[in-house]
């Protein structure tokens, strides 16, 4: 290589490199822009019964917000891991994984809005039942479930060939295979997917709005499963801290709903990065358990 062309080339990776480093930046900057700003706000109007477990607080809405999102990932990561894993190690090239790839494209860009219609119209309607948190919880596991899909499938391709061969070389049964070999190997990269996936549940709405309801009673004493003030109960409704959001900003007449929407703002930011920086002390013990 010549000194001129090798100069350009320098030149070229250099204002690469600083492109890429500029928009790391500004979405850094951005992100904790918008950190300070709302626990700037959450902090100036910020009273402790905002945190309480009564209607005047969003301790009620922020434990359903935990708890559909533990349900919403029961739901929908067997099913999304079983495809994923499914595409990346049974199904061939044909007609039909075609068609099941492009349904899985189809459903991901599916507006949520959507999604919370159908839910309203299969698990409200034709069940007959009220809002619940179970519908709630199978609307986002819809949401969820090419996501899942797609980073499962990812993280099989991704793998070495040599790890199937060499097990199977070994006398292992394909599933064994799978399940002992790929599945712990593909984890810490799965994880990324479920983190996800949860960050869209803790952070949705409008699919919320017509399956969960926006109303919660809860009475802390009360804890028979079939009694609809039951904490555990999945069968009643349950606003989370994203629908408490929308309904203090539009319709809510009391008057700290400013001060209640700021600090659900806050509290489901802190929930997030909790989530967050968990899943990924998770995948990075998994990883290092891997290489022992």
């Amino acid at each position: 290589m010549s000194t001129s062309t090798h100069k350009k080339a320098h030149r070229a990776n250099s204002a690469a490199t600083g492109i890429i480093y500029g928009v790391t930046g500004a979405a850094l900057v951005l992100l904790a822009a918008i950190f300070i700003y709302v626990f700037y706000k959450a902090f100036h109007g910020f009273e402790w019964k905002l945190l309480s477990f009564t209607p005047e607080g969003i301790g009620n809405q922020f434990f359903n917000t935990v708890y559909m999102v533990f349900l919403a990932l029961l739901f929908s990561v067997p099913l999304g891991v079983g495809a994923g894993i499914y595409m990346a190690e049974y199904a061939g090239v044909n007609k039909v994984t075609k068609t099941i790839r492009i349904a899985i494209e189809t459903l991901s860009s599916l507006p949520s809005i959507v999604v919370g219609l159908f839910g309203y119209l299969v698990f409200i309607l034709y069940v007959g039942a009220s809002w619940n948190m179970i519908s709630g919880a199978l609307a986002l596991a819809i949401i969820n479930l090419p996501l899942l899909t797609t980073v499962t499938e990812d993280a099989f391709r991704a793998l070495p060939d040599h790890y199937r061969s060499g097990s199977l070389a070994l006398g292992a049964t394909r599933w064994q295979t799978i399940t002992r070999v790929l599945l712990p190997t593909a984890a810490s990269r799965m994880i990324t997917g479920v983190v996800l996936a949860a960050g869209r549940c803790f952070g949705e709405a409008a699919a919320l709005l017509y399956t969960a309801g926006m109303s919660t009673d809860i009475n802390w004493s009360n804890w028979d499963l079939t009694s609809p003030t039951c904490p555990l109960n999945p069968i009643r409704p349950s606003e989370t801290l994203a629908l408490k959001i929308w309904s203090s900003r539009t319709e809510s007449l009391a008057t700290n709903a400013a001060s209640l929407a700021d600090v659900s703002s806050a509290a489901l930011l802190l929930l997030v990065l909790i989530f967050g920086f968990l899943a990924r002390y998770l995948a990075h013990r998994l990883d290092r358990l891997k290489d022992v």
